[in-house]
């Protein structure tokens, strides 16, 4: 593997996992963040003591609070900023990305106020063609990654040369693997809706309705990203897959997850606020929830367990009622679901 030199934006828990990954396969790596102290930490202690404290960065690891000395010699370039500060972050680092870098993110989530996906949100404030952003994705917590677990994700981009250098760029013969996949669209959706689902799976978890209710969210939540992103013309295959049913699994069962957690916590009658202040760090699944909604309306897709989770997050309907109004609605044929979203996308000829 020939030795490159990697950007990695920011030095939150998952980016300083992906720095890990990306020393391990002999490639220099210049982590930015925000913060001069924490890029001092980082350098002298040789951990982000913030983020992810357990785990030790090889010397390959290179903290900056400068973003030009970070991207401006970089092979490739990797955005993992929260979906809310993306913009922000892709505006500063496009003066300074040479031509030809490979650009690829991996966050999960949409822009709340155009509902756009993270790869279009980059193209805009690099001003190149959205089919030159890659997406990693798939059922991959920081803290195992970090721990060097085996782990596999997907690499998807509609240029398949460009998910194929993303899956040279990390994948790592001894714990993570990557598939490639064209399919941007579904990748990025199920990423993003996931954390919704496993909302959900905490709540039910922290009222205590256990497996068989957990089961049953899982499987229906899978089957609502399917119909959200059919509509939006993904590929319904994509969502049988590490980006759809794998990272929905490891979200929705994982004490790992953020959004697990914080759907626990508002089941055991924390108020949201409360809840992302203890948690310190962004929970996505509250912000795509908000998102998620507004999509289905304009794509005219029925999202139940979507509606009642915003309901209960910025409605304050109590969590008890929301599963109630779910095991209240009317009768439905389990497939014919997705079927319908599938021949609407075939009928548009996408």
């Amino acid at each position: 593997m020939a030795r490159r030199t990697a950007a990695v934006l920011v030095a939150g828990s998952w980016g300083t996992a992906l720095s890990r990954v990306l020393a391990d396969n002999g490639h220099q790596v210049k982590l930015w963040t925000r913060s001069a102290e924490q890029a001092d930490a980082i350098n002298r202690e040789r951990r982000n003591a913030k983020y992810l404290p357990d785990a030790s960065l090889p010397d390959a690891v290179q903290a900056t609070a400068r973003i030009a000395d970070a991207v401006s010699d970089a092979d490739a370039v990797v955005f993992v900023a929260p979906s809310a500060a993306m913009r922000e972050v892709a505006r500063l680092a496009a003066p300074h990305i040479r031509p030809g870098a490979l650009i690829v993110h991996a966050t999960k989530g949409f822009e709340g106020e155009t509902l756009k996906r993270m790869s279009a949100v980059i193209a805009e404030e690099l001003g190149v063609p959205q089919r030159q952003v890659a997406v990693l994705s798939g059922p991959s917590h920081a803290e195992e990654v970090a721990e060097r677990h085996p782990t596999t994700v997907v690499a998807a981009c509609e240029d398949m040369a460009r998910a194929e250098a993303v899956q040279d760029l990390f994948i790592n013969d001894s714990y993570f693997r990557v598939y490639t996949n064209p399919d941007v669209v579904g990748v990025e959706t199920a990423g993003a809706i996931k954390n919704i689902i496993a909302l959900g799976a905490g709540l039910s978890d922290g009222l205590g309705y256990g497996d068989n209710a957990k089961a049953a969210l899982i499987t229906r939540g899978l089957a609502e990203i399917a119909r959200l992103g059919a509509s939006m013309g993904a590929s319904p295959l994509t969502f049988a897959g590490l980006a759809g049913v794998g990272d929905l699994i490891v979200t929705c069962t994982s004490r790992h997850s953020r959004n697990w957690r914080a759907g626990s916590m508002l089941a055991q009658g924390e108020k949201l606020d409360e809840v992302l202040r203890r948690m310190g760090m962004v929970v996505e699944g509250v912000r795509t929830t908000k998102a998620a909604r507004a999509l289905a309306a304009k794509y005219r897709v029925e999202m139940p367990i979507t509606e009642q989770l915003h309901a209960v997050l910025f409605e304050g309907k109590p969590p008890e009622q929301a599963v109630g109004a779910l095991m209240g609605r009317v009768r439905t044929h389990e497939i014919e679901e997705i079927a319908a979203a599938s021949r609407e996308k075939w009928l548009r000829g996408t």
